[in-house]
């Protein structure tokens, strides 16, 4: 417990990160915008009183650093209970853990993001090959500096938003509050920490790398279940006759190895691998959202400690 009250609010900022040492990054990155933009208006409403009599008061009413970060603490076991999807009821068997995937609903996300990533993917690569360039190739002009940091600027906007998708869809807590930074700095030091901020650069690395890892995720996405449900499909039309009415069957095959149609048994296996299929291809969707989720959280929250 801190054994004075904060005078400043740099300091109070300090305390309130340090009774939160050990908390979810996204959750303290959230509580230290929070509390500077509660105490600044706070500051700003009250012009005749000092900075320590202004934290005095709000220590009344909006807490002191420890209370603060214990309702924050209590509120995101709140929140973290709201991100994970229900959970089935435990299936003991190896068969019920396999097929109960279906009862997942964040599998169901997990496999809607790998889809929608292709697009997202895209779009961040090109915004970052070209906005960079762009802005790095006009830096010897006038324009080019502010440009740069416009870049910058936007590209921690997207962050936020790529984070809201991945809490969403994958469940994974990401800040809901851009990223606190310390105020009473000049204008190019603020410039010269967002060039040295680590996590800017890692935040243009995962834009980079959505490119590839949105062709691989939409790939396995498509093709598995493009798979899948034709070996589900396939043996039901022709056991029910509907191959012969979409197909002309003295010009093609619907299903066969070497020319030779498959029947009978050959049919009944194909489509129990197709149903395997289905259901494998839901497990690694839910495994991918899970790793997606934790590479998010690596390269677009800091975890480094606040000054």
């Amino acid at each position: 417990m801190n054994t004075h009250l904060p005078r400043t609010i740099p300091e109070y900022l300090e305390q309130l990160r340090r009774a939160l040492a050990g908390a979810d990054p996204a959750m303290i990155q959230d509580a230290l915008y929070d509390a500077e933009e509660y105490l600044r208006s706070e500051l700003a409403e009250n012009p005749g009183r000092s900075e320590a009599e202004v934290i005095a008061a709000v220590a009344s009413s909006y807490g002191a650093p420890d209370e603060v970060a214990d309702i924050y603490r209590d509120t995101e076991a709140t929140v973290q209970t709201a991100l994970r999807s229900p959970v089935p009821r435990p299936r003991k068997s190896l068969a019920g853990r396999f097929f109960g995937v279906v009862a997942d609903p964040r599998t169901y996300a997990s496999l809607f993001y790998m889809v929608l990533a292709l697009a997202t993917g895209v779009f961040y690569f090109t915004w970052v090959v070209a906005g960079f360039s762009t802005a790095a190739g006009l830096s010897i002009t006038v324009v080019g500096i502010p440009l740069l940091i416009l870049f910058f600027g936007s590209v921690r906007v997207l962050s936020l938003v790529e984070g809201r998708i991945v809490e969403v869809m994958l469940g994974e807590r990401m800040p809901r509050r851009p990223l606190y930074s310390a105020r009473g700095r000049s204008i190019w030091q603020r410039i010269g920490d967002m060039f040295t901020d680590p996590r800017t650069w890692s935040t243009l690395l995962y834009m980079l790398l959505m490119l590839p890892l949105g062709v691989a995720y939409f790939t396995l996405a498509v093709t598995l279940l493009a798979v899948g449900l034709s070996f589900v499909l396939a043996p039901i039309a022709v056991w029910t006759g509907l191959a012969e009415e979409w197909f002309d069957m003295h010009d093609m095959v619907l299903v066969g190895i070497d020319g030779v149609a498959l029947q009978g048994w050959e049919l009944v296996l194909m489509l129990v691998a197709g149903v395997l299929l289905l259901f494998a291809t839901l497990h690694l969707a839910r495994l991918i959202g899970r790793g997606h989720g934790l590479l998010a959280k690596h390269l677009l929250v800091k975890t480094a400690q606040y000054s």
